[in-house]
Order: C-alpha cells, then sequence, then structure tokens
C-alpha cells in the first residue's frame, strides 16, 4: 500500500485534475505522475509533469483522486504552486502558477528563483 501525505505542496485546477486523470488512466506503464523542477530552460529550471518510476526521494501525494510523487527537495521551489489545464484554441496544455518564481519565461514552462 502506498503512503500518502495530507498536505500536497501544489494545487490543482479542476480542468488540470479532468486532464490528469485521463493521463493517469491512459497510462498501463505502471508509473507514476511525476510533479518537479529540473535545470534547464531559459529561465534556468524547468517544470517537470510526466510519468515516472518512484524513487527513495520521492513522496506520494493525492489530490482529488490525482496520485502523484515529487522529490522531497523539490517542495523549496514549488510549494504553493498551482497547475492548470488550458483547452483553448489559442492555448493548449498545462500552465503553472509559481508564487515561489522570481521570473518565468514567455513560454511559462521555465523559472527562475
Amino acid at each position: 500500500m502506498v503512503q500518502t501525505s495530507l498536505t500536497a505542496p501544489v494545487s490543482f485546477t479542476k480542468s488540470a485534475i479532468e486532464e490528469l486523470k485521463r493521463v493517469v488512466a491512459a497510462d498501463s506503464s505502471g508509473k507514476y505522475l511525476r510533479v518537479g523542477a529540473k535545470g534547464g530552460g531559459c529561465s534556468g529550471l524547468s517544470y517537470v509533469l510526466e510519468m515516472d518510476d518512484r524513487t527513495e526521494n520521492d513522496e506520494m501525494y493525492e489530490v482529488e483522486g490525482v496520485p502523484f510523487i515529487m522529490d522531497k527537495n523539490h517542495g523549496l521551489y514549488l510549494y504553493g504552486m498551482e497547475i492548470n489545464w488550458d483547452n483553448g484554441l489559442n492555448n493548449r496544455g498545462f500552465t503553472f502558477t509559481n508564487p515561489n518564481a522570481s521570473k518565468t519565461c514567455g513560454c511559462g514552462s521555465s523559472f527562475a528563483v
């Protein structure tokens, strides 16, 4: 049994929850949804939202039926972040509103702290 924390460091909008439930249900790899950050991008760090294997440094969370993993060290960069799903004609994809970001790039997938 996977233990989950009661308080997730990030939140999801209703549209993100719907899309992530679809993505997780469609994945048959046995991997977990990972929320995180990695070095790179034009602002220094890039957001990670992908299916991945769980490591010993990951913590497990669940928000409104969406289970996900996050490296313990990424809370410093992502705590309080909201993930949204845009499904419009001009924009389609996940967007990130991160109160810890001191700057972001134009595409919204890269940030600095």
